[in-house]
């Protein structure tokens, strides 16, 4: 089958159009023709610097799929040939990828689209998706009334994380860079939004709840971030990073006596463990979607499979509006 791969790590130029071995179908998965994927910054992480968690070479690479299921397990009951899926299943160590006419998929893993999105929609949804629940909820325990500082919420896994804790009945505050952003999110449903700086977010959050302490904060995008989550959050309140690499003073941390908490929501396909969890998100995932609840933003730009070299530099560059889509043609 066709399918755009790597030979070495490096940079996007590295992609090459070639033939792969298609799947062969394994007990407990569905072999799915794939339709679109979407770029999350593992994607070029991954291209860029390999190991360990890189598939091997000739690498097709992106987790992210949308797509029809072609073929079924004979011990898999939940799903037939012609189902619409989305789900988040590999281009990991072990596992093939999504830049590929098929790719194949366990079963605990997926979720029936949204009827109401398209599939380049439905593809940009799953890890973001995943992500941001899995933060918000299972790290971060949100309630109904919660104050809740979300840093990067135009980002992909911001600007769903706004919708989820808004449908979970919190009071949200996001950080965003550009006044166009600022009108995204807060038609998304956040109450206020500010920039970066912590004096700023300080100020606004005054002007909005009456305080500047916030129950908790997930962090978008790590570094500085996590340190002005931490810094924003009440004493034994929660600060959580989807990204921890990098050094941090915790001391602000420990004289607040936070609870912290990172996610890291790619565990279940490296590891074999917890799998079926993603499936039930993703499928709450789509019944908000078509329940009009929770909707994807899409980068204007969709890159066709071939283009993917450009549609990784862009992510990269900080040049999207939204999630990438890439069409498998």
């Amino acid at each position: 089958m066709k399918a755009m791969i790597i030979r070495r790590f490096g940079g996007p130029e590295v992609f090459e159009e070639g033939e792969v071995t298609k799947p062969k179908l394994l007990p407990g998965h569905v072999l799915i023709k794939v339709k679109a994927t979407s770029v999350n910054p593992v994607d070029y992480k991954i291209r860029k610097f390999g190991p360990p968690i890189a598939p091997a070479f000739p690498a097709v690479l992106h987790g992210d799929v949308s797509g029809i299921v072609e073929e079924v397990a004979d011990n898999v009951s939940a799903w037939k040939k012609g189902d619409e899926v989305f789900g988040c299943v590999g281009g990991l160590v072990g596992t093939g990828g999504a830049l590929a006419e098929y790719i194949l998929a366990d079963e605990r893993l997926i979720a029936l689209k949204p009827k109401n999105l398209n599939f380049v929609e439905s593809a940009v949804l799953p890890l973001v998706s995943i992500t941001a629940w899995e933060g918000l909820f299972e790290k971060g325990n949100l309630q109904a009334g919660n104050k809740i500082l979300i840093t990067g919420g135009a980002g992909g896994v911001g600007h769903i994380a706004v919708q989820l804790a808004r449908w979970a009945g919190a009071r949200v505050f996001a950080t965003v860079t550009e006044p166009v952003k600022r009108e995204l999110v807060l038609k998304l449903g956040a109450e206020a939004v500010s920039g970066r700086s912590e004096s700023e977010i300080q100020r606004r959050a005054l002007e909005q709840f009456g305080t500047a302490d916030f129950d908790l904060a997930l962090d978008t995008g790590g570094g500085s971030g996590f340190e002005t989550a931490i810094a924003m959050v009440k004493r034994k309140g929660k600060a959580i990073t989807i990204n921890a690499s990098g050094t941090f003073d915790l001391g602000k941390a420990h004289s607040k006596s936070l609870d912290l908490a990172v996610v890291f929501m790619l565990i279940p396909l490296l590891h074999n463990e917890g799998r079926e969890k993603h499936g039930l998100i993703l499928k709450e995932i789509s019944r908000l979607a078509e329940a009009e609840i929770l909707k994807p933003v899409v980068d204007p730009e969709i890159f066709s499979w071939r283009k993917i070299g450009e549609a990784h530099k862009k992510l990269e560059e900080g040049r999207s509006f939204g999630k990438i889509a890439v069409v498998i043609e």
